[in-house]
């Protein structure tokens, strides 16, 4: 941490585990947002969590050496050990992607103007000390149903809190960290710094298929946000079939930097200034370094290493928690669409996939997908929203 020496608290791998898991994803998330939107403040961020990780690698890998106290409690933790370097190299990446913003290291003015219309952006908040939100909780002000905003964090100080649920209590001086259309994030902004939000405006490209490298950065994104949540997935359901989809996954990343590459290749020369591409490169290297750990998590399934029974209680116990929901069919969910049912803002869970009975998959479902009997819903989020996701795929309606 920047040279200074890390003090020894003493903790259990349990925690350290399912605090670095919720550290590294919401990481990714930040990094990806803050490139995105250039938001130099969700970078901050980034840099900062970065730091936590810092302190939570070291704290794990003493907690873990201290209890491996032989070869054959050693032998048991190995699966750990994995999981715990994955972690670090998803938070190394994001950080690496959050410096393409904060050092300049260059992208192209007209990146965001390239952009495709996105139904929902990611925003940072300070709660003001005047503001009308403090002193409520998420379930009193109802942000969801009122305005469509989810708020997926908030910084306490030094202190976090990941996937927030109704009874999160929104204190002045909190630092809210959201998602959703910008209206609503306009409205909740507003609400929250008593300032009114502020994006830059687009510049208009001269940069030929421009659109070409945006819509590979961001389908790296989703790709990469789904490979991580599929990883831990698929060691808590110790399932080979999906981690062999996080194989795939990482594969299909590979591609997506190959020709992301070759764009800035091919582009470098019919540019004034070619050194506002090296971003680019960045961001495709970094991308491919987050696939790459999301495999190494899942690689544990799959070589069949047994992962330590702490572990499977450090995703259940962590903030967000992965649950998988097969849908009954004449349920709530069967046959109608994610926005119909409004499946995010009634329980909290963020629907990552959709395995079809045909064994047919559906990666970052919409608003706009179906949800049939017989499917496998992935979705990750607070412990008590698994329960209402799980009445609506069983409960007939």
């Amino acid at each position: 941490m920047n040279g200074s020496e890390i003090e020894y608290e003493p903790r259990s791998v349990k925690d350290l585990v399912a605090d670095m898991k919720d550290t590294s994803e919401l990481m990714v998330d930040l990094a990806y947002s803050a490139v995105l939107y250039e938001n130099r403040e969700l970078a901050k961020e980034v840099l900062d969590l970065e730091e936590r990780m810092n302190v939570l690698r070291y704290h794990a890998h003493i907690a873990l050496t201290l209890a491996a106290r032989n070869p054959d409690g050693a032998e048991k933790l190995v699966g750990i050990f994995q999981i715990v370097g994955a972690a670090e190299k998803i938070a190394n990446a994001a950080d690496d992607i959050a410096t393409v913003l904060t050092q300049d290291v260059g992208l192209p003015d007209e990146f965001r103007s390239a952009l495709p219309e996105a139904k929902e952006v990611v925003f940072r908040a300070q709660v003001d000390e005047e503001s009308e939100l403090g002193g409520h909780t998420l379930g009193d002000l109802d942000l969801e149903t009122n305005t469509g905003v989810h708020v997926f964090a908030i910084r306490r100080d030094t202190e976090w809190i990941f996937a927030p649920d109704r009874d999160s209590q929104v204190v002045r001086g909190d630092v809210l960290f959201g998602e959703g259309p910008e209206t609503g994030v306009e409205r909740v902004y507003g609400r929250a710094t008593r300032r009114d939000w502020e994006r830059e405006g687009a510049v208009s490209s001269e940069i030929e298929n421009l659109d070409r490298a945006v819509t590979a950065v961001v389908e790296m994104k989703n790709i990469s946000e789904l490979a991580v949540g599929l990883a831990y997935s698929a060691v808590l359901l110790e399932s080979h079939e999906v981690a062999t989809e996080v194989r795939a996954l990482e594969t299909k990343t590979d591609r997506l930097r190959q020709n992301l590459e070759e764009w800035v290749l091919e582009s470098a020369a019919r540019v004034d200034d070619p050194t506002k591409l090296r971003g680019l490169m960045h961001l495709a290297i970094a991308s491919e370094v987050i696939a790459d750990a999301a495999l190494e998590v899942a690689d544990s399934v799959m070589r069949d290493i047994n992962a330590h029974p702490v572990f499977a209680e450090a995703i259940r116990e962590s903030n967000e928690v992965i649950a998988t929901v097969s849908v009954d069919e004449g349920t709530e969910l069967d046959g109608r669409t994610l926005g119909e049912l409004l499946v995010e803002s009634e329980t909290g869970m963020y629907v990552m996939a959709i395995h079809r009975k045909d064994d047919e998959w559906v990666y970052s479902p919409t608003e706009h997908t179906t949800v049939c009997a017989g499917d496998t819903l992935i979705a990750r989020g607070p412990d008590g929203g698994k329960e209402r996701l799980r009445r609506m795929a069983h409960d007939v309606a």
